[in-house]
């Protein structure tokens, strides 16, 4: 689960604010039990950091076991947020799964569309950010540094402040766009957590020896639902709720909130896990 960008975990990031907001830390988990317990332990107020909030006056595992209202405006989101990029057909299949389940519960599929940026916009605001991750690094040795991360931080390097403080700003219009849509339109947003298959380890990497930069147009498969959150920093978590007949891989499905609705996210989380168990399910293995 990726909580809400400004705040809700400052412990992991050293109390400080990772590539502009774009990027958060979390725990990977079998049980939204498993995510919400983590939640509680690192929520906790940083009284040095402006951004961070006061701890919550309820749990998480508290807010997990709430009935979770009934009647929320359930939006969908498909289609690539980037254009030519193919989405798998096990992919849609999830998240049909997700809104069967969640239309049984109770609640409201809209079919309202989110306000999204055209392609390059987006591309170019979100890259200008994420090539200063590496900044404040000390390297021990600048010369081994994979070829891929060097092209980052050269591009980063090349870069004026003016041109950079116009992408931060350009951020911060295209997040305010996205979530103004949201609000208006929808409490919940589902979509596929990636627009492909898990693929195989180290496909990232695919090419880099000619490009370099390979390993970030090989990643946007991976990435292209979910990066689109890490601009707004609204609260997201990724399910697994389905898997590949073909191949028995997982297939998951991603929840987007409303800024600060973690509770929310978790309820419908426990919701659709047990409808679809899945901590004991495993792909073969051959």
């Amino acid at each position: 689960m990726k909580a809400w960008q400004w705040g809700v975990i400052p412990v992991l990031t050293n109390a400080t604010v990772s590539v502009e907001g774009l990027g958060t830390s979390g725990v990977l988990t079998r049980t939204v039990a498993d995510t919400a317990a983590a939640l509680d332990v690192l929520a906790r107020h940083d009284p040095a950091a402006w951004w961070s909030p006061p701890t919550p006056h309820r749990s998480f595992a508290a807010a997990m076991q709430t009935d979770m209202p009934t009647g929320l405006r359930i939006g969908v989101l498909t289609d690539s947020p980037i254009d030519g990029i193919h989405v798998h057909p096990a992919c849609t299949e999830a998240v049909t799964v997700t809104l069967r389940t969640l239309e049984a519960a109770g609640h409201d599929i809209v079919d309202t569309r989110l306000p999204l940026p055209p392609t390059d916009e987006l591309v170019a605001a979100f890259t200008t950010i994420w090539n200063v991750g590496g900044s404040g690094i000390v390297l021990a040795d600048p010369d081994r540094v994979e070829p891929h991360n060097r092209a980052l931080r050269d591009a980063a390097r090349a870069m004026d402040s003016w041109s950079y403080a116009e992408g931060v700003r350009k951020t911060q219009q295209l997040s305010r766009r996205i979530v103004e849509g949201f609000l208006a339109g929808f409490d919940l947003l589902v979509t596929p957590t990636m627009a492909c298959l898990p693929p195989l380890v180290g496909a990232w990497r695919a090419g880099a020896d000619d490009n370099p930069l390979m390993p970030l147009l090989n990643s946007y498969p991976m990435g292209v639902f979910t990066s689109v959150f890490n601009v707004t920093g609204q609260p997201a978590i990724s399910l697994p709720i389905h898997h590949d007949d073909a191949t028995g891989l997982p297939v998951g499905i991603q929840i987007v909130a409303a800024p600060w609705r973690e509770d929310l996210l978790l309820q419908v989380s426990r919701t659709l896990e047990l409808a679809h168990p899945w901590a004991d399910r495993r792909p073969p293995v051959g």
